[in-house]
């Protein structure tokens, strides 16, 4: 068979990939220590995601979206490969882009944390910053026209980039890594939503296996997701997100409501709270979207004490919190951002009493 050149440089694309994917291990699952909860049959985990390559979930994302790109023919030879982002798929995308010799630029809102903007420049991308978070859209498609490039489109495209059947996607290596634990099959998986593709992956995942797992989207305050939840209105609109990598200021495509079992709202200071919290119980820092993670967990578990249930829930460490060290993990950052959430940490600690 003869290759043209564009055919030839489209399969080293997808082989570069593939042979980085090859690379690497999975991401480790750690069991939470929290007699609390375990004394009465209830076990807690967190899928570490901060150790990808790229220090976060979206490394998943990013690949995923990069090979559906390619074999859709929508990427080639010298594309500039452009993303709306609030800051870690921005940084995955650059690194592969850097990996097929494509030139990145990312649209995120100004508040994005520093740490973020210096990684995507140290994978050789290029950070276009606006004011408010709901212009990165049309900007990005704008960019993308204008280099002759690719908008990658996250927000649409991350419910069907992943092979949600299976094909190692991270539904298949939770419970894969789960299969020895003393409730192997989760009463809940819960994670956040931000292009709302991973509560489409595991929701599709766990009804394909016809497991009884439910998936419970934990949504930080501002977010639109929750009333999108509850009333199915496509055409809501919101201040947007405090908490950096989840809830949107509009309904996105990728979010898929009905793959979601339960919503819960979750104030920005909760958020926090829960971060140092969980901060201190591993030992290593988090960043703030875990912590809306760890509160949606620990509701869960509250009322499955309260209700005499046994099981186990299933959630992410979405990134390290380093990124955030002059933001979320700084007390003056947040009191003069967000308020004191000191209220916050001693409910949060009187749960795990």
């Amino acid at each position: 068979m003869t290759h043209t050149p564009t055919s030839s440089w489209l399969h080293g694309a997808v082989a570069r990939i593939e042979a980085d994917y090859q690379r690497s291990a999975d991401t480790h699952l750690i069991p939470l220590n929290l007699p609390c909860f375990a004394r009465h049959g209830i076990d807690l985990y967190l899928k570490d995601e901060s150790t990808h390559p790229t220090g976060s979930l979206k490394h998943r994302l990013a690949r995923s979206l990069f090979l559906y790109a390619l074999c859709n023919g929508w990427l080639h030879q010298g594309s500039t490969v452009v993303e709306a982002s609030s800051g870690s798929t921005a940084v995955s995308e650059a690194y592969f882009a850097r990996l097929l010799g494509l030139p990145f630029v990312a649209v995120m809102p100004r508040s994005t944390s520093p740490e973020k903007i210096a990684q995507i420049e140290f994978y050789g991308g290029r950070c276009h910053l606006v004011d408010n978070a709901a212009q990165v859209y049309e900007l990005a498609g704008s960019l993308a026209q204008q280099t002759g490039g690719h908008y990658m489109d996250q927000f649409t495209y991350a419910e069907r980039a992943t092979d949600w059947r299976g094909n190692n996607n991270i539904a298949e290596s939770m419970f894969t890594q789960m299969a020895r634990e003393r409730h192997p099959i989760p009463r809940w998986i819960v994670v956040g939503a931000g292009t709302g593709g991973t509560s489409a992956t595991i929701g599709r995942y766990v009804r394909y296996q016809r497991y009884a797992t439910q998936v419970c989207v934990p949504d930080p305050q501002g977010s639109v997701f929750g009333e999108y939840h509850r009333s199915g209105d496509a055409t809501l609109t919101g201040p947007g997100s405090r908490i950096e990598g989840i809830g949107r200021p509009r309904v996105e495509a990728s979010f898929i409501r009905s793959l979601v079992d339960r919503m819960l709202e979750v104030s920005d200071l909760d958020s926090v709270a829960a971060m140092r919290v969980l901060s201190g119980l591993l030992g290593r820092k988090v960043g703030p979207s875990t912590g809306t993670n760890f509160v949606g967990m620990l509701t869960l578990a509250s009322e499955m004490r309260a209700q005499g249930q046994q099981g186990s829930i299933l959630s992410l460490l979405c990134d390290a919190g380093e990124r955030y060290l002059p933001t979320y993990h700084d007390a003056a950052w947040v009191a003069q951002n967000l308020g004191d959430c000191t209220a916050a940490m001693d409910r949060i600690n009187t749960q795990l009493v």
